[in-house]
């Protein structure tokens, strides 16, 4: 639960004493509610501050501009995209390939995997305009997980002895599988869901490493 949801008042209207901080979440997550509702170039300040339930004058007062809207939603998403992955490494046990799988299931966890989050994610990807400012806010990010995917690869290859492996193009193909497999969740709700993306992914990597990795059980309901 957010900030904004613990000042709600009972009849659901945000107090007027909400914080900075309180305002500018409320309308980072009206801007994800927008995008996912009309798109990147539908969404306007009056269809987040109306999903927001704020006034225009208040959503300039935090955001001085859509650009500047746009921008901080997506530097929330990423961040917190980050930080659970991030999280996520840290707390798996001291073997690489849990360290690995690790961040596999962080991409398709519910929090992150939302089909909202990832509308905006892909909005993003696709306008020539936005993408600038999306390569800016992400690439270091992008990089940080890349490079530790790369190097627990090398830890698990040296370990089993693996032949004929270069653990950056297996880094490389994990980022396009997450990228992939979203945009896969996005277009086909119904017949692809984390749980496929999640499974995919780790028959891939118990191919490449099968001394670490087993191959995953057969479907279930969930999928």
């Amino acid at each position: 639960m957010n900030d904004v949801s613990k000042v709600a008042n009972s009849n659901g209207k945000q107090p007027r004493t909400a914080s900075k901080k309180v305002r500018r979440q409320q309308l980072i997550d009206a801007t994800i509610e927008s995008i996912a509702k009309y798109g990147l170039t539908g969404t306007t300040m009056t269809t987040v501050t109306r999903e927001a339930g704020l006034s225009l004058g208040l959503a300039n007062f935090h955001f001085s501009t859509k650009q500047n809207l746009f921008e901080e939603t997506l530097r929330y998403l990423a961040e917190e995209h980050h930080q659970f992955w991030k999280e996520s490494y840290e707390k798996a046990n001291l073997a690489p390939e849990a360290k690995l799988e690790a961040i596999v299931d962080a991409h398709f966890h519910p929090t992150i995997c939302k089909r909202k989050k990832i509308t905006v994610w892909y909005g993003f990807f696709g306008e020539a305009k936005a993408r600038a400012s999306y390569r800016k806010l992400v690439a270091d990010i992008d990089a940080e997980r890349f490079h530790l995917s790369a190097r627990l690869c090398r830890d698990i290859i040296r370990e089993g002895g693996y032949k004929n492996i270069d653990p950056e193009n297996v880094a490389m193909t994990l980022e396009g599988l997450y990228d992939g497999f979203w945009l896969n969740i996005l277009i086909y709700p119904r017949e692809f869901t984390r749980f496929h993306a999640m499974r995919r992914i780790k028959e891939y990597l118990a191919g490449l490493f099968p001394e670490h990795f087993e191959y995953p059980q057969p479907p279930d309901c969930k999928d």
